[in-house]
């Protein structure tokens, strides 16, 4: 065989199609972001609220109980669905904070929400069903269910009033090929906590129409004023929602990539085959960590939820009197939407040129979609000194956009 017939050959390879099919995350902001964490590991002096991780390390106890399990040789193959003594932990945790009455066959164990999502999709979405999602939505919803073949209907949220869940705007774009609706409350990225009117507003909808609800939890244990409502826990929702949950967020274990679905046994029963195929069960000594802090919650989750409560009234009374820029303060979650419409020019310029001229890293709004344009967001992900000298970098920054002293 010639050279030439090799590379031939090699010039007729082709990917599968469902590559094509996946958007790609958006680029700018990620982007920027990347730009951001460049400059600071050079030694600029960048403050980075570009993601949401937290700056500060897991608790003790899970650490040590990491460091034990390991030591006790807790590091072979765990069934596919997770340890029985996590899966029993998940489901206490999740029975008490919504009522229910959940068993182990119930839970399945993934590495990390991200995790979750996917494997719920694969298992829920055939090639052209409709999938409803509230826009702004976190960016790696769409490639996440496009992988399934999901066409993802994005369905705008208004900034006008606070990017509250209006079931009717949902109503509105359900067709005969909708198969699911995707619910993310707390929200990422504008930290709105659904009401619980407009969840059952969402439920007779899921129930009317013969809907799959998937309900992103990951924050659910860091609201503030408005309490979280786990839509599962609403008449007739059991058997048709897939909540999404993990200790990313409430327990600092964002690197540890545990999570979790809990949902109807014949769907866990599907997770658990897709599991052996893909993953064949998260590392032992990791569930055994995760059993550690689902124990410790309660303190874990108070002690997270009090810190982030107090940068985000840090930000917000900070940035509330700058003029021209427009505050939503958050009611769950790590982030800070701001408008930034009245400067006259993008969510991206503005993002580009605060980091370019006040060494501060946001992410702009229309990364998460078309609804996020002339909004950025500011990760809270910081100390509480860093972040009152972000303020203090915006302040100047966009008082020398807008004219007017700092």
């Amino acid at each position: 065989m010639s050279p030439d017939a090799g590379c031939q050959r090699t010039a007729r390879r082709r990917f599968a199609e469902r590559v094509g099919r996946v958007d790609a995350v958006s680029v700018t902001g990620w982007e920027l972001h990347a730009r951001a964490m460049a400059r600071r590991l050079a030694g600029e002096d960048v403050i980075v609220l570009s993601i949401g991780d937290h700056e500060f390390d897991a608790p003790d106890v899970v650490v040590n109980q990491t460091i034990a399990a390991l030591r006790a040789g807790r590091h072979h193959y765990t069934p596919a669905a997770g340890t029985t003594p996590l899966r029993r932990a998940i489901a206490a945790d999740h029975n008490r904070r919504t009522g229910m009455a959940i068993d182990t066959d119930g839970v399945a164990v993934l590495p990390g929400a991200q995790c979750g999502l996917y494997a719920a999709a694969q298992c829920l979405i055939d090639p052209g069903d409709e999938v409803l999602v509230a826009e702004p939505m976190y960016v790696t919803y769409a490639g996440t269910l496009q992988t399934a073949g999901a066409v993802v209907v994005p369905v705008p949220l208004s900034g006008a009033d606070g990017f509250a869940l209006d079931p009717a705007r949902l109503a509105a774009h359900i067709t005969l090929r909708t198969r699911a609706v995707l619910l993310n409350s707390p929200h990422n990225p504008t930290g709105t906590v659904a009401r619980r009117e407009a969840l059952e507003g969402l439920a007779s909808l899921c129930c009317e129409n013969d809907l799959w609800l998937m309900s992103d939890e990951v924050y659910a244990g860091m609201t503030y004023e408005q309490p979280h409502v786990s839509p599962c826990s609403l008449p007739g929702m059991a058997d048709r929602t897939v909540t999404i949950d993990s200790l990313s967020k409430r327990s600092a274990m964002t690197g540890w990539r545990i999570g979790w679905i809990v949902g109807p046994p014949d769907l866990v029963a599907h997770l658990e085959v897709l599991a052996g195929c893909m993953l064949f069960g998260v590392s032992p000594f990791i569930q055994d960590a995760a059993v550690a802090a689902l124990q410790a919650a309660d303190e874990i989750g108070e002690a997270v939820r009090a810190r982030y409560r107090r940068r985000r009234d840090l930000v917000c009374d900070a940035l509330e009197a700058l003029p021209g820029l427009k505050v939503v303060r958050p009611e769950g979650g790590m982030f800070v939407m701001l408008g930034v419409a009245d400067f006259g020019f993008s969510a991206t310029a503005f993002a580009t040129r605060l980091l370019d001229e006040a060494g501060v890293s946001v992410l702009p709004g229309d990364s998460f979609g078309a609804s996020g344009a002339g909004y950025v967001r500011l990760a809270l992900s910081a100390g509480e000194e860093e972040l009152a000298e972000a303020c203090r970098r915006i302040g100047r920054f966009t008082g020398r956009l807008s004219g007017a002293a700092p």
